[in-house]
Order: structure tokens, then C-alpha cells, then sequence
């Protein structure tokens, strides 16, 4: 799949005008970034984290995704040049309030999906809702109608 290349977001980055042609294609691509670097957060990649991935992408972006392009996302070399957080923080300048919020909502899901919430996912979900400057609200999950 093309998301998997971050094309956007590298566009972002390069591109400091920050004028994204096709914002719903950033907030994809940030979604399917933050959810795959989630499931390497603690070092024990579970299986059950990879499907949660697939169900919660397939479920917001009506995408179908293998385990293998979620492997590939979230090993992606887009991170060998700048931190997730860089990337992150460049892209919130272009997400609304309600991407964030769903952002942060998918997250906390796959972080939930093995039962077992290690501290290194902890800090990976603090520094994603830092990154992306997200109010209390939003990282609770309420999005204003």
C-alpha cells in the first residue's frame, strides 16, 4: 500500500509551507504510523496487537492492510532520519481536533489489545499525545459536536 511509503508525511517535512494537498491521506498515514510504531513500543511485537491494528485501520479508514505492511510501517526507515515525534509534530499542525482524538482513541486500543500495559507503552502513548499537542480532553476522548 501506498501509506506504508508515508509519502505525505515526508512531503510534510520536506515541504515547511506545510501545504498538504490531501489532508485525509496525512491523517491515514499518521494513523497507520503511530498504531504499527505502537505494536514495536515494548520490544514484544504480539500478534495480537498486529490484529488489532488491522481491525482498528480497516474499521477508520475502511483499508485493508496485511500483517506484513504493518511490520513494514512500523520499520519503516522514515525513522532513521527523524524522530517519530518531529513527524508527529509537523503533521498535527494539519490534523483537526477529531483526527487527534481518534488518533489517540486507536492507540490506547492497541496498547489495550494484549492485556498487558508495559511501561514503554506508556511513554510511547505520553510522547504520541505530546507530539501532537493534544488537550486532556482529546486524550479522554471527547470530541466537542
Amino acid at each position: 500500500m501506498s501509506l506504508v511509503k508515508f509519502a505525505s508525511i515526508t512531503k510534510l517535512i520536506r515541504d515547511n509551507s506545510g501545504k498538504v494537498k490531501h489532508k485525509q491521506e496525512l491523517f491515514q498515514e499518521v494513523l497507520l504510523m503511530v498504531l504499527a510504531r505502537a505494536t514495536r513500543a515494548d520490544s514484544n511485537v504480539e500478534k495480537v496487537e498486529i490484529a488489532r491494528v488491522r481491525e482498528v485501520l480497516k474499521q477508520k479508514l475502511d483499508m485493508d492492510f496485511s500483517d506484513a505492511e504493518i511490520r513494514t510501517a512500523a520499520s519503516s526507515e522514515i525513522f532513521e532520519t527523524q524522530s517519530l515525534e518531529r513527524y508527529l509534530a509537523s503533521a498535527t499542525r494539519k490534523l483537526d481536533e477529531r483526527e487527534r482524538t481518534i488518533i489517540l482513541i486507536a492507540l490506547a486500543s492497541v496498547i489495550r489489545s494484549d492485556e498487558e500495559i508495559r511501561v514503554f507503552e506508556l511513554d510511547f502513548f505520553d510522547r504520541v499525545a505530546l507530539a501532537l499537542r493534544a488537550t486532556p480532553s482529546e486524550i479522554a476522548g471527547l470530541i466537542s459536536v
